[in-house]
């Protein structure tokens, strides 16, 4: 397994695998509308803030993370602020998602980062299990104002 930066004009090839998450994030997320895999490719291609890190075997990508670099103010530091990990579900329980944190913790020490955060929908039992083993709980809370129901988290 090859866990590497995918670059923008490669990130369609995410398609699959984004439409996997967003049929698994419809049940955990009840009520929610996630978009096509074509078309959160294509605004991963598009955005030239997000950082995408894929796990490769031969030409098959099996999972992958969604990053950002951010400044962070207390520190006046820069943080990562993981948004999306997703494993194939055929390859969970093999070390991957754990592989994919550790490539994000190898580049925020790179870079400099005061610290990796994500968050995690509650309804997720199977990754916050990951977690709750490899990382600390942090001590905020997470609030969202929804601005499309159909978009909602």
């Amino acid at each position: 397994m090859i866990i590497a930066t995918l670059p923008p004009d490669r990130r369609h090839r995410l398609a699959p695998l984004l439409e996997a998450y967003a049929a698994e994030m419809r049940h955990t997320l009840a009520g929610s509308r996630p978009a096509s895999g074509q078309a959160a490719a294509a605004l991963l291609a598009a955005d030239p803030r997000a950082e995408v890190l894929a796990a490769s075997e031969g030409a098959d990508i099996i999972a992958f993370a969604i990053v950002f670099d951010l400044p962070e103010a207390v520190f006046a530091r820069r943080c990562g602020a993981l948004d999306d990990l997703f494993v194939r579900a055929d390859r969970r329980g093999q070390g991957i998602a754990r592989a994919m944190i550790a490539a994000l913790v190898a580049l925020g020490r790179e870079r400099g980062w005061s610290h990796l955060r994500w968050i995690v929908p509650e309804a997720d039992r199977g990754a916050i299990a990951l977690y709750e083993r490899i990382a600390e709980r942090a001590d905020w809370r997470s609030y969202v104002i929804r601005l499309d129901p159909e978009a909602s988290l």
